[in-house]
């Protein structure tokens, strides 16, 4: 089965478990940390920063389909041709803490030209939470007629939960939780929703009309590679969970 095939049957069975090393994760071996708890733990695919020398290794530490993350097509494109098997345009969140916004004219404009340059790659782009959630569904919506094959949604880092515990995880999920909802009614293609989920909104990230969920802190803050694997695997057996939930309520 190929790269693609497996990332699409994990789309279409609603359980795809993306693990985020982080786009501005240059550090090799806090990348490879995550690499190798993310293939430990069962993971779908790995999503690390645009950098070649990244790809290469990463390659040598997983079977995995890997992901590269940038904001610059042409970092992509160079990633691409070291081994990438897909790209992604986003993970935004790590730029609004330095006052740097990403509005819907720049990141369409970004998506076509990573389409042109990379024609045939798998192509996942962000919406970014800072836009009305209308306006996220309308660019989710002209992102696909541009040639997104995926779409991803955002919020966790940018929320302020009040409460402790698993209310306060409730509350952190939430704006990428409704940007999932709402933009997986509008579109064809797989919603991934990302930023501030965790084993416990997983769950509420499918039946909210995901086809899966991408995590990087909730795994990367733990340092100990095996409570990263343990992360990991409490992630896909929570994912397992909520499919089969919905598949018996259909």
């Amino acid at each position: 089965m190929t790269m693609k095939s497996k990332l699409q049957q994990a789309f279409q069975g609603r359980n795809a478990l993306k693990i985020i090393s982080g786009l501005n994760n240059f550090d090799r071996d806090r990348t490879a940390a995550t690499i190798k708890a993310a293939t430990a733990g069962g993971a779908t695919f790995v999503d690390i920063a645009a950098d070649p020398e990244l790809v290469k290794m990463a390659r040598q530490l997983t079977a995995l389909p890997i992901c590269v993350s940038a904001v610059e097509p042409e970092k992509l494109v160079r990633a691409v041709e070291a081994g990438a098997d897909l790209v992604e345009i986003g993970n935004f969140d790590s730029f609004y803490a330095i006052g740097r916004r990403f509005e819907a004219e720049e990141v369409l404009a970004l998506t076509r030209e990573t389409r042109s340059l990379l024609p045939d790659i798998l192509l996942s782009v962000t919406v970014p939470h800072i836009l009305e959630l209308d306006r996220q569904v309308e660019l989710a919506e002209a992102l696909v007629e541009a040639g997104a094959d995926i779409i991803q949604t955002e919020g966790g880092t940018s929320s302020h939960p009040v409460a402790p515990g698993t209310l306060g995880l409730i509350e952190k999920a939430a704006p990428t939780l409704a940007a999932a909802y709402s933009i997986s009614r509008a579109v064809s293609v797989p919603v991934l929703c990302a930023s501030g989920i965790s084993s416990v909104t997983a769950p509420m990230a499918i039946a909210a009309g995901a086809s899966g969920v991408g995590v990087g802190s909730a795994i990367n803050k733990l340092g100990d590679e095996v409570a990263m694997v343990a992360a990991v695997r409490s992630l896909v057996e929570a994912l397992a969970t909520a499919t089969a939930t919905v598949e018996n309520r259909a």
